[in-house]
C-alpha cells in the first residue's frame, strides 16, 4: 500500500482539524501522522488507527529549533519514502515542505487554512511573506481551503496559478452533519445547561466559539454586545474558548467587561460544543482572517443564524440575508446593528436559521470533501 505522511505543527490539529479523515484514507493508503508531542498523539493512534511519529515543532519563529525539526523530518521521510507528504498549519508547512523536497518526495501538498501574515506589517510582514514563498516553492501543490484564499494567494503572487487547487467547495475536512444535528440534544439537557449557566427561557443567547483573541474580533464583539445588553437585559453572550495572553491578547477594557458583566458567560474550552449551540439563538463570529471556519459550518448545521465578517471563508459559507448576516471586519457599530436586528426582528432570525442547515448539507458534508481529496491523491499515483 502506498504511503502518505500528514504533518501538523501541534497534535491538536492532527486530532481535531483532520478528525475522521486519516481513518477514511487509511483504507486506501498507509497513513502516518506526524506532529509535536502531546497526549493527543495517542488519541490520534487510537481514534484514527494510524501510526504516528513525534517531531517537535514550535508555532513561533525559532531558527535553531526549526533547523533541528527540519533535519528530523528529512530523516523520517528518507526512511519512510512516502508517495505524498501533506502538511497543514504554517510551521509544519514550511518545515515539512522543505524536508520533503530535500528527501525527494515526489508529491508535496500543503493546505492553506488562513494567512496570519495578512494582519502583520513592516518587517514581520516581509519575513512572513518570504516564509510563505519558501513553503510554496518547495511544494508541488498548494491547497487553499477556500476560494477567497485562492484569490488572495494569486493577488500576492506567492506561487504559480497551476500549483493551486481548492478541494470540493472549500474546507479542510468538511462537516459531519449527523454529529452536528440539533435534534440530538434533548430538550431536558438543554434546560439543564441553561439552568446551570443562569440563562432564562426568555433570554436571547448570542454565542462565539473560538480562541478569545484580538484577531477573532473579540474586542469589537464585547463592545457591540455591551451596547446591546445595556438596552436589552434579556440577552446573554456565551464565549466558548480559551484566552491567549501571549500571542494576541485582548484589550484591558475588554477583559474587564467580560469579568464584570454577568450577562457575558465565558465557559472555557469545551470538547463538545453542540449543547452550547443548541441553547443559543445566533452565532457571532467577527474574525479578521480565516481559512474556512469550522465554527460557522458547525453553527449553521445546528440551525443557527450567523453574523460573520466579510472575509474569505466566512463570506463563502454565509450568503448575506439568506443564511446569515455579513458585516465589515473591525466594525463594532455594524456588529451592534446586526445583533440588534436578530434580537428584535424575530422573522429575520427565524428565516436565516431555517436556511442555515440546508446550505451545509448541500455543499460541505464531510464524506464529500474526503472523496474529492481521495480523487486528488489517486490522480498523483500515475
Amino acid at each position: 500500500m502506498k504511503k502518505i505522511i500528514r504533518i501538523t505543527t501541534v497534535p491538536t490539529s492532527l486530532k481535531t482539524l483532520l478528525k475522521g479523515q486519516l481513518k477514511f484514507m487509511s483504507a486506501h493508503y498507509n497513513i502516518i501522522g506526524v506532529s509535536s508531542s502531546g497526549k493527543e498523539m495517542h488519541d490520534v493512534e487510537q481514534d484514527e488507527g494510524v501510526e504516528t511519529h513525534i517531531v517537535e515543532m514550535t508555532r513561533s519563529i525559532t531558527p535553531i529549533k526549526d533547523l533541528i525539526a527540519t533535519y528530523k523530518l528529512y530523516k523520517l521521510l528518507k526512511r519512510e519514502k512516502p508517495l505524498i507528504v501533506h502538511t497543514h498549519t504554517p510551521k509544519a508547512g514550511t518545515l515539512g515542505m522543505l524536508a520533503a523536497k530535500l528527501a525527494k518526495v515526489p508529491h508535496r501538498l500543503h493546505t492553506i487554512a488562513g494567512l496570519p501574515l495578512l494582519e502583520a506589517s513592516g518587517l514581520k510582514r516581509k519575513l512572513l511573506n518570504f516564509v510563505e514563498k519558501v513553503t510554496y516553492a518547495n511544494a508541488t501543490l498548494i491547497l487553499p481551503n477556500s476560494f477567497g484564499l485562492l484569490d488572495i494567494i494569486k493577488a500576492h503572487k506567492f506561487t504559480n496559478d497551476n500549483k493551486l487547487k481548492v478541494i470540493a467547495h472549500g474546507s479542510s475536512n468538511g462537516i459531519d452533519i449527523d454529529h452536528f444535528n440539533k435534534a440530538l440534544i434533548s430538550t431536558e439537557s438543554q434546560q439543564d445547561l441553561k439552568q446551570s449557566l443562569g440563562i432564562e427561557s426568555s433570554d436571547f443567547v448570542f454565542i462565539f466559539v473560538g480562541r478569545l483573541v484580538a484577531d477573532k474580533g473579540i474586542n469589537e464583539l464585547i463592545e457591540a454586545y455591551s451596547r446591546v445588553n445595556s438596552k436589552h437585559q434579556n440577552t446573554k453572550l456565551l464565549l466558548v474558548g480559551t484566552f491567549e495572553t501571549e500571542l494576541d491578547p485582548l484589550e484591558p477594557k475588554t477583559l474587564e467587561a467580560i469579568e464584570t458583566n454577568p450577562s457575558i458567560l465565558p465557559v472555557g474550552w469545551q470538547n463538545d460544543v453542540r449543547p452550547y449551540f443548541a441553547i443559543s439563538n445566533a452565532l457571532v463570529f467577527p474574525s479578521y482572517r480565516e481559512g474556512f471556519p469550522n465554527v460557522v459550518m458547525q453553527a449553521s448545521a445546528m440551525e443557527l443564524a450567523s453574523i460573520v465578517t466579510d472575509i474569505n471563508g466566512c463570506n463563502e459559507i454565509i450568503t448575506h440575508n439568506a443564511n446569515g448576516i455579513i458585516v465589515p471586519p473591525k466594525d463594532a457599530e455594524a456588529l451592534y446593528q446586526s445583533m440588534l436586528s436578530l434580537l428584535t426582528e424575530d422573522d429575520l432570525c427565524q428565516s436565516l436559521s431555517q436556511s442555515a442547515r440546508a446550505n451545509i448539507t448541500s455543499k460541505y458534508q464531510r464524506n464529500f470533501v474526503w472523496e474529492e481529496l481521495l480523487k486528488l491523491y489517486k490522480s498523483l499515483e500515475h
